[in-house]
């Protein structure tokens, strides 16, 4: 055991499902992890009940009334918990010099600056915030470059691509042998549901994924396959493949979570339970192996493995995200920002299912020629792409 242990650990975004399952992992091995710091935008009740528990450093909230809150009750509790607000304090303990390893779990664009913050500081960054590479994949992937810092993917997809390569990759794929880096999709609820069906959606139906227990957001996301094709672009810049090198592959059991193919012909793949703590775990222990309370594999159980290629006709979100990918500068940023309004749209049922794919592929047809390599640059992108969403869905909730 390394004489560096317990790591302190920074869980930004502790009370979504990410940040709970990076918790529940770190409480089975007390003595190599430690809770530094826990954030959270505004679940004061569940941040309350985190510090109770790991006494943490430092927490803090999206807003200075929640935070407020929190210092009156921690206080009572008799937890010495530094607590503070806003994103500026987010990024201060992203970037703490007694953080070892920062969790990023944030979900959508606000997670940028603080995961940039991190990567930034040289940190051990677990990146389950995808969101990042895709608004500026350049400008992280140059940051961590050139501060050292160790990137270690979380979403069990990535994770398992970065299971699969050889240890010294180095983003070449060339070097490395490497043909193409096959992703797997469940297909998500409505993988065999007739198109003509897809217009009636509701917010629940859409968040009741067969396989995965995930936030709102990222449960509409894998409905339409938007949370693949994010995917895609993040293995772009993660693992230096081009997007003709990226193939998505539906996948309904869940079971393989990633391939990667071989020039001379081998597959590499790997296999679990579909569970977040196995990444989580992988990452927060990196390079060792350690449990992470999930249940073994039963190939038995399991008895068949199937696979067939995405319908692009019942996923126009996926072809949208190569579209984005192979377009580069803003494009992606666009994307990302166009469909998380109209996913927030859709979960206050101001805008039909369908509908998501049309807003996103509006806004991509008004990308104006913009490099994204500042964070300004892609924080004003974002601003610039969410406006313009705005504009589009309210036009199409007044039709």
């Amino acid at each position: 055991m390394s004489e560096s242990l317990p790591q302190r650990i920074a869980v930004l975004g502790a009370t979504g499902s990410i940040g709970t399952s990076t918790l529940d992992v770190a409480a089975r091995h007390p003595e190599r992890f430690r809770i530094f710091a826990v954030t959270a935008n505004g679940q004061l009740d569940r941040l309350f009940e985190i510090c109770a528990r790991f006494a943490p450093a430092h927490a803090v909230l999206g807003e200075e009334s929640a935070a407020s809150e929190l210092r009156r009750r921690l206080d009572e509790a008799g937890v010495a918990t530094e607590v503070s607000s806003g994103p500026q304090a987010l990024a201060d303990v992203a970037a703490h010099p007694e953080v070892d390893a920062v969790m990023a779990a944030i979900v959508g664009a606000a997670g940028l600056v603080p995961t940039l913050a991190a990567v930034r500081a040289g940190k051990r960054v677990l990146l389950a915030n995808k969101e990042s590479l895709v608004l500026a994949g350049h400008l992280f992937m140059e940051a961590a470059r050139e501060s050292g810092a160790q990137l270690l993917p979380i979403d069990s997809e990535h994770n398992a691509v970065f299971q699969s390569l050889p240890a010294d990759y180095g983003r070449n794929p060339d070097a490395a042998g490497v043909r193409r880096v096959l992703l797997t999709a469940s297909g998500g609820p409505f993988r065999e549901t007739p198109i003509e069906a897809l217009a009636s959606v509701t917010p629940e139906q859409a968040c009741a994924h067969p396989n995965w227990v995930m936030g709102r957001k990222i449960s509409v996301d894998s409905a339409t396959m938007m949370n693949k094709g994010l995917e895609v672009i993040e293995a772009h810049w993660l693992f230096g493949v081009a997007a003709e090198r990226i193939d998505v592959v539906i996948h309904p059991q869940s079971v393989i979570h990633s391939m990667v193919e071989y020039v001379d012909g081998s597959v590499l793949a790997q296999l679990g339970n579909p569970d977040m703590r196995t990444p989580i775990a992988h990452a927060l222990a990196y390079p060792e192996r350690i449990g992470a309370g999930v249940a073994p594999l039963d190939l038995f159980a399991i008895a068949r493995l199937t696979f067939e290629p995405p319908d692009l006709k019942r996923f126009p979100c996926l072809a949208l995200a190569y579209r984005a990918l192979q377009a580069g500068g803003a494009a992606a940023a666009v994307l990302n920002a166009a469909n998380e309004e109209a996913v927030a749209a859709f979960l206050d049922r101001r805008l039909a299912f369908g509908e998501i794919a049309r807003v996103i592929e509006a806004s991509l047809e008004r990308v104006v020629d913009q490099r994204v390599d500042t964070l300004d640059a892609a924080i004003e992108a974002d601003r610039r792409a969410r406006e313009d969403a705005r504009r589009e869905i309210l036009a199409r909730t007044t039709r």
